[in-house]
C-alpha cells in the first residue's frame, strides 16, 4: 500500500489543482454593453420580459448559461447578446474579460465587458422588455449602497447531529452576501448586476489596463 501511494503521489505532482467540485457548478457568462453617444460613454441595461418565468422585470446585462456548443465563456456572452439585442457578433468590439463571480448557489459567472454598436439593435421581445442607458460616469462618481442578507443554516430532519460536537447546538459558521443597490432617475439597478457595474467602474477608477474607455474610442 505505501508503495502505492508514493506512486498516485508522484502522478498527483503533474497535476494542476483546479476549484474542488467545479464541474458540479453551472457556468453563466454576461456582457456589460458600452454604448459610444454624443462623445461620451454609456451603459447598456436590459429589463427582462415580463413573460418569463425567472426575474421578470428586473434590470440585467444580456448573458445567458453556457451551451455545450460554446467554446469558452466569452463566446456565451457574445452568443446572449447577439441574441436579445439582435445585433450581429461584429458589432461587438473591445472585449475585455471582468474578475468572474462564484455565486453560493451553486454558479460561477464569467462577467466581460465590451463596447457595442446599437444602431441596428431590435430587441428580442421574447426575453427583453425593454433597454435603457446609463453614463459610465455615474458608475465611476456614485458610491452604491450595500445591504446585506443573512443566511441561516437549516440542516435536513435526518441530519445526525448526535455525530458532531454540540449536536443540536453547533454553533453554525453564519453565512451574509452583500447585495449592490444603484438608483438611477426611476431605475433600480441592484445584485449581480450592480456589483459588476461597481467592479467595472472601480478599474476604470484604478487605470488597470492599457486604456481607459475614452482611450479605446480613439
Amino acid at each position: 500500500m505505501k508503495k502505492v501511494i508514493y506512486t498516485t503521489m508522484n502522478e498527483l505532482q503533474q497535476r494542476t489543482p483546479t476549484i474542488m467540485d467545479f464541474n458540479s457548478y453551472a457556468k453563466y457568462a454576461v456582457l456589460l454593453p458600452l454604448i459610444c453617444q454624443h462623445d461620451d460613454v454609456f451603459v447598456l441595461f436590459e429589463v427582462r420580459s415580463f413573460q418569463l418565468r425567472r426575474q421578470p422585470g428586473e434590470i440585467c446585462f444580456p448573458g445567458g448559461k453556457m451551451d455545450a456548443c460554446d467554446q469558452n465563456p466569452q463566446e456565451t456572452a457574445i452568443r446572449e447578446t447577439c441574441e436579445e439585442l439582435g445585433i450581429k457578433k461584429e458589432h461587438i468590439t473591445h472585449v475585455v474579460p471582468l474578475d468572474y463571480v462564484f455565486s453560493p448557489f451553486g454558479m460561477v459567472i464569467y462577467p466581460f465587458v465590451a463596447f457595442v454598436n446599437n444602431a441596428h439593435m431590435q430587441i428580442n421581445k421574447k426575453e427583453v422588455e425593454d433597454v435603457f442607458t446609463v453614463p459610465l460616469s455615474f458608475f465611476i462618481e456614485t458610491k452604491p449602497q450595500i445591504y446585506r442578507v443573512q443566511f441561516e443554516p437549516k440542516p435536513e430532519d435526518d441530519f445526525p447531529f448526535d455525530d458532531i460536537p454540540g449536536g443540536r447546538q453547533y454553533n453554525w459558521r453564519p453565512r451574509q452576501i452583500e447585495e449592490y443597490f444603484y438608483y438611477y432617475e426611476d431605475k433600480v439597478i441592484w445584485g449581480l448586476t450592480a456589483k459588476i457595474a461597481h467592479h467595472f467602474a472601480r478599474l476604470i477608477q484604478k487605470g488597470e489596463g492599457e486604456s481607459t474607455c475614452r482611450d479605446l474610442l480613439i
